[in-house]
């Protein structure tokens, strides 16, 4: 299950990253590695991009970027 699959409201845990390019090291860079647990809180109005919340921080995340984070449930 990918990222881009998570409904608002719910939490779930990172197990791998996909990309290995520009993308995968940006993701890292904003925190989002293997075992890191995560809540989707809300989908923009057309559905993109979607907020996530990690810890006490908010990030926005296009639906093509969250396709490359494999997560299961929490």
């Amino acid at each position: 299950m990918t990222l881009d699959q998570i409904q608002p409201g719910n939490d779930c845990r990172i197990i791998d990253l996909f990309s290995r390019d520009k993308l995968g090291k940006r993701l890292l860079s904003m925190g989002f590695f293997p075992g890191l647990e995560l809540r989707v809180v809300r989908n923009a109005p057309l559905n993109d991009p979607m907020e996530i919340e990690i810890g006490t921080s908010f990030l926005s995340l296009r639906r093509h970027e969250a396709r490359y984070i494999e997560v299961e449930p929490a």
